[in-house]
């Protein structure tokens, strides 16, 4: 029934595009549309790239000097180097997935989900839909354990001050996780809430501060402690057990994969730009760019980390206690952790039920001086349900770098290497079994190990830590 629909529409497109292409001379008369109907995009190689760095860099930089401990001085840069070497190959692979067909006239396609779904059809879109909405509920839940750790790093930080390091201060994270899914409730029932122009700027700002907080209390560690931490291998036999060691190698990759997962965003921001030349053109040099510069930033973050704590570096850098003082700044840099997280969340939600989604009656509540509120009882249900289901799983299992390292393995090899590799090989028509198809399945492959192992550590980890805390009990 999948592959009768996925034809039926393919036809269709081919209709549009055709009917498009006669309509193209009066609009380009106007010179105020584009191919497509909508408003001329302006988009630069440099707005892209700014746009990348941005969603990129976020609470995976948390857990990668952890991540670089486990792996050591050898391994850990060269995994590094090997994801973002693997991500910039299917990122180049993905643009040329922006339109159906013709790389320069195709249909153009909006998000990732159109791509699958005009490129792959049938089943495919089912699987990649699942996969999305795993990735993104997890997601949620990995947010709201990072900004209740950062509030709870706060609170801890000047009760430590005050009571000048006698009193270890021990809280429950809980309270803070229903603070934060009270919060994202409210703000999930604004229409277009994720719209809001300066959200995206707050984020940058917000994500960039804490991560140059991360690297500089790191760097000023490394020079107090006067030479690098840390040894070739990784984490010593004897600090950790023979097996836990492996375990928490393959933990490691996650945690990096995640660092690195950004795909599902890049044609979103493709379809920003403007043409000619190309827009998979201009992207691809956008893709180079900005993973050259996120990896050269993770590099430092996580390197610096590990140099300054060696064997104990903690799973999340600025609320693991390898730092007490500057006491404010860290504090800074938790709260700006906070501010991110509350406004990552909302995207996160937004994306995955947009307001146009909640078709339905809407009430308009009138508000004394200020616009009437469209209260949506659909919306304020559903939103509402996701917001306290995942709060309820963060409390069950506040464990941040498993979790990370779950989310990186689930959505590496699907989302980042598998949909980008049969989608270039339906547009380019590449044959089975000639040389080129077989490279792209053997990268396919080496990368779905990859993911299983990832995630195997991931699950390891979370047994382990579940077998010494108790919910609702255990306190920090």
């Amino acid at each position: 029934m999948g592959d009768n629909i996925a034809a039926t529409n393919h036809h269709h497109h081919h209709h549009q595009v055709f009917d498009v292409s006669i309509d193209v001379p009066s609009q380009n008369g106007s010179k105020c549309f584009d191919d497509d109907g909508r408003l001329n995009r302006t988009g630069t190689v440099w707005t892209a790239s700014a746009h990348i760095i941005t969603a990129v860099i976020g609470s995976g930089v948390l857990s990668l000097a952890w991540a670089i401990a486990q792996l050591g001085w050898v391994a850990g840069p060269a995994v590094m180097f090997l994801f973002s070497f693997v991500t910039y190959y299917t990122s180049s692979l993905l643009t040329d997935c922006y339109r159906t067909a013709d790389p320069v006239f195709g249909k153009r396609n909006y998000t990732y989900m159109d791509a699958v779904r005009s490129i792959l059809g049938g089943a495919k879109v089912k699987a990649c839909g699942l996969i999305q909405y795993l990735n993104l509920f997890g997601i949620a839940i990995g947010y709201t354990i990072a900004a209740s750790i950062s509030m709870m790093a706060i609170k801890r930080s000047n009760c430590f001050h005050e009571s000048g390091g006698n009193n270890p201060c021990h809280m429950s994270s809980n309270p803070y996780m229903i603070l934060f899914g009270v919060m994202e409730i409210f703000l999930s029932q604004i229409p277009d809430f994720d719209q809001i122009w300066w959200l995206s700027i707050v984020a940058a700002v917000m994500s960039f501060t804490y991560s140059a907080i991360g690297l500089a209390l790191g760097i000023v560690q490394v020079a107090a402690n006067g030479a690098f931490k840390g040894s070739l291998t990784g984490i010593s036999i004897g600090t950790v057990t023979q097996t836990q060691k492996i375990w928490r190698s393959f933990q490691a990759l996650g945690d990096i994969a995640f660092a690195y997962s950004y795909s599902v965003i890049l044609i979103e921001i493709q379809d920003t730009l403007k043409s000619p030349p190309a827009e998979s053109k201009t992207m691809k040099k956008a893709a180079k760019l900005s993973i050259a510069v996120t990896t050269a930033f993770y590099m430092l973050c996580g390197c610096m980390g590990y140099a300054a704590f060696g064997d104990f570096a903690p799973g999340n850098l600025l609320t693991g206690f390898g730092f007490y003082n500057p006491f404010w700044l860290l504090d800074i840099a938790n709260a700006a952790i906070v501010v991110h997280l509350v406004g990552a969340y909302q995207k996160q939600v937004a994306e995955s039920w947009p307001d146009s989604y909640f078709l339905g009656k809407e009430f308009k509540i009138p508000f004394p001086g200020l616009l009437p509120y469209k209260l949506n009882l659909f919306r304020l249900v559903w939103r509402s349900c996701f917001v306290i289901l995942t709060t309820v799983i963060s409390m069950l299992l506040p464990f941040f770098n498993d979790v990370v390292g779950i989310l990186g393995a689930l959505g590496f090899w699907p989302l980042t290497v598998y949909f980008p590799v049969e989608m270039y090989i339906a547009q380019k028509k590449i044959t089975k079994w000639s040389t080129r198809w077989m490279c792209l399945q053997m990268l396919s492959m080496a990368c779905l190990v990859l993911s299983i192992i990832a995630g195997a550590g991931s699950i390891v980890g979370v047994v382990n830590d579940v077998k010494a805390y108790t919910p609702f009990k255990t306190t920090y």
